[in-house]
């Protein structure tokens, strides 16, 4: 038996486009997955898209002069491992495991620069000029604050591989640096935290049609701007056999402080969906398995506790 899910943006989004989504009420899913103990890097995260077949594989005639892909670069860093799109020149997921531990250390991202990703080839990467002047910001996925822990590590989290444009005020500077320190500070209650971030680009209705638009940075066009961001959550505690899970969708605006973040939590299956990926897709979605973040922890942002504002960002 199917339901529609609607994703509104006005109400869950936060005003934009309307996304309606298919999903069945059951997800069954294969056995749970171990939780990796705190660093060393690289970071144990769990992979959410499932890795391309060697090409070796595919034994079809019309490819005997190669496969044209398409090709998913996956990077492995000291603090995250990522995915990137090669089409939209933006990361598909970059996922971290956090712990008090490994948030801790020297590192300071005053001596970072932003840079290209040179594992990605010439033709496909995101350059520092299509940032220059575009009105966004270069908008982490995984933030430099939670890479501290030595300078290399925090300058990975700087490769372009790893940002993607983000509307600066009300949002990555903002809004989107509230729910980066509100992950941060879930390690205080939880002994490993999973997070997954990333851009959507998600359909408005415009008259009888459902339309994608977003605006692409450079010239010639090379940046796609996500119309919006997810971040989904996996949180354990050390003892206890459920995990905590999470899901929240926020459109690529400024955001009022006042916003409630449960306003943005969504089902998983939704972002899925609308991602083309799958989540922690080895651990089962059933009741004493896992049970809902928001009714583990406190939902809301303390925009307070950001006390060292987001420096502005060079355009």
């Amino acid at each position: 038996m199917h339901r529609l899910v609607t994703f509104a943006a006005g109400a869950l989004l936060g005003g934009g486009a309307m996304y309606t989504l298919t999903r069945a009420k059951d997800t069954a899913k294969p056995a749970s997955v171990p939780v990796p103990a705190p660093m060393p890097a690289p970071v144990p995260v769990p992979m959410p898209v499932p890795r391309a077949l060697p090409e070796a594989s595919f034994q079809d005639a019309s490819l005997k002069y190669g496969n044209p892909g398409p090709v998913s670069d996956f990077l492995q860093r000291s603090r995250y491992a990522a995915s990137y799109n090669r089409a939209l020149r933006n990361p598909n997921w970059v996922a971290e495991h956090l712990t008090q531990a490994n948030l801790k250390g020297p590192a300071d991202r005053a001596t970072s620069e932003f840079k290209e990703d040179p594992q990605i080839p010439g033709p496909f990467r995101a350059l520092l000029k299509d940032y220059h002047r575009s009105g966004y910001d270069r908008g982490h996925m995984c933030p430099a604050a939670d890479a501290k822990q030595s300078a290399q590590a925090m300058n990975e989290t700087f490769f372009l591989t790893n940002i993607a444009p983000q509307v600066g005020k009300g949002f990555n500077r903002n809004y989107w640096a509230s729910l980066e320190s509100f992950v941060r500070d879930l390690t205080r209650s939880f002994d490993d935290v999973y997070c997954i971030s990333g851009p959507l680009y998600l359909p408005q209705k415009e008259g009888d049609k459902w339309v994608v638009k977003y605006e692409v940075l450079g010239s010639p066009p090379n940046v796609a701007v996500p119309t919006h961001f997810f971040k989904v959550i996996l949180a354990k505690r050390a003892g206890e056999q459920a995990f905590a899970l999470g899901a929240f969708a926020l459109p690529n605006k400024e955001i009022d402080n006042s916003t409630p973040l449960e306003s943005f939590s969504v089902p998983i299956e939704m972002v899925e969906k609308a991602a083309g990926l799958q989540f922690f897709d080895k651990i089962e979605r059933k009741a004493g398995v896992v049970a809902p973040l928001c009714a583990k922890t406190q939902c809301t942002l303390d925009h307070d506790s950001w006390k060292r504002k987001k420096p502005e960002q060079k355009k």
